[in-house]
């Protein structure tokens, strides 16, 4: 079976927040922690399971690494959606930042469905 499409959320400007997740990544075992999960995830899509993936419910995900934490949802045809980080430092995720996390991954999904909708209507 091939490899699933891993895309990152971008912004109406463009703006990746997971790329900048990464790249303010201090610590270098965070960094391979980062590649090492997003690289399971292009591999194994949703066939990921615990401990490296857990279900948040609402259909976002994480990844789980030592201390990084990376939020991804589904979209059809094979494809994940990174669209965010978080290094933990508790044992809880900070529900401010579920919310944020659950609000990117609502605008992924509307993005797609416009997107689709828009490919829909120039077939037709």
């Amino acid at each position: 079976m091939s490899d699933w499409t891993v895309d990152e959320h971008k912004t109406a400007g463009g703006q990746s927040h997971f790329a900048e997740f990464v790249a303010g990544l201090i610590d270098a075992k965070d960094v391979k922690d980062a590649a090492v999960l997003t690289g399971a995830l292009r591999a194994l899509g949703n066939q990921l399971r615990g401990p490296r993936s857990k279900s948040l419910g609402d259909g976002l995900f994480e990844l789980r690494g030592t201390t990084v934490r990376i939020y991804y949802g589904f979209l059809p045809g094979r494809r994940a959606v990174l669209v965010g980080g978080y290094v933990k430092k508790r044992t809880d995720t900070p529900a401010d930042v579920l919310r944020l996390m659950r609000t990117r991954l609502k605008e992924s999904q509307d993005e797609h469905e416009k997107s689709r909708a828009g490919a829909a209507r120039k077939k037709g």
